[in-house]
């Protein structure tokens, strides 16, 4: 069973955001919030630049220990060489999964980071397809959007 719907590719949109340059305290808010300091382009931030990057939407709970929840949005690499420790979207005799690349002695594996799911171990014999490096997630905070 796929854990990530396709979106699309992205493309720059040149929008450019108001960017405050000081920390945001997640206390009491600071008067040096009023000074809005230059514009921030979210194509630089999250390195939207290249053809290469796509979005993929997360389905399951498997990779809550890094931060990423049931409904995030991932901006996906495929310019980039995995390597361990990597969080890829990867493909395992046709199913699709967001894991964490590991090389264990040599093993191959995909470790979600969540203790109730198991390691899926690459065997012989498996297809595995890096589909692309995981870069950044997007999540909405809007409990009732």
């Amino acid at each position: 069973m796929s854990n990530v719907s396709f979106i699309r590719a992205l493309e720059p949109s040149g929008v450019l955001l108001p960017y405050f340059t000081a920390l945001v305290p997640a206390g009491f808010p600071s008067p040096a919030l009023d000074h809005m300091e230059h514009k921030l382009s979210l194509d630089e931030l999250l390195d939207l630049h290249a053809p290469h990057i796509y979005v993929v939407r997360v389905a399951g709970d498997s990779m809550t220990g890094v931060g990423i929840f049931d409904g995030d949005y991932l901006i996906v690499s495929r310019g980039i060489t995995a390597k361990p420790g990597d969080i890829v979207v990867a493909c395992v005799n046709g199913e699709v999964f967001v894991k964490r690349l590991c090389n264990e002695q040599g093993q191959w594996l995909l470790r979600s980071e969540n203790p109730r799911f198991a390691p899926r171990y690459i065997l012989e014999g498996d297809e595995l397809l890096i589909w692309g490096v995981v870069t950044n997630s997007l999540r909405n905070h809007r409990q009732h959007a």
